[in-house]
């Protein structure tokens, strides 16, 4: 097997395995996954507009408004007018968000160390900087920005 169907192989096997833990988990029972991009997301730039989380995760702006609004319904963000310009709003992640990001951030990082028990911290790093070597090809490719880590 060449490297690009190896990559192939495993790609479709990761995409099942991330549903698989998204249905056998309850990590994502407070927070789904796209909720918790889009707070990560502002964690990581700050305050933006729908126009700049839309470029940044990859969305078109109407969906990432979608998703805004579900969350400023549940309360896990705010709009703000822009300033200059009333007509733009700022979104800003309230503490609630926050708080259930950093909730879900830490389920996450302890169903890693569960599942990768006994791998060494230098082989942890290769697997790490593989994943973020591939969102970063998938990013050029399709033009969007990275969150940053």
């Amino acid at each position: 097997m060449d490297a690009l169907d190896l990559i192939e192989a495993h790609t479709a096997v990761m995409v099942r395995n991330f549903e698989l833990l998204s249905r056998r988990t309850d990590i994502y029972d407070e927070l789904d996954r796209a909720g918790y991009l889009l707070l990560r997301t502002l964690e990581a730039t700050g305050p933006a507009d729908i126009t700049t989380l839309a470029a940044t995760l990859g969305l078109d702006p109407s969906t990432a408004g979608r998703q805004v609004s579900a969350m400023t319904a549940a309360g896990l963000v705010e709009r703000a007018p822009a300033p200059g310009d009333k007509r733009r709003s700022i979104v800003v992640a309230t503490e609630e968000g926050r708080t259930r990001a950093r909730r879900v951030h830490d389920r996450r990082r302890d169903n890693l160390a569960v599942m990768f028990d006994g791998v060494p911290e230098d082989e942890l790093r290769v697997i790490g900087e593989s994943f973020a070597r591939y969102n970063q090809a998938v990013a050029r490719h399709y033009d969007v920005s990275l969150v940053p880590d």
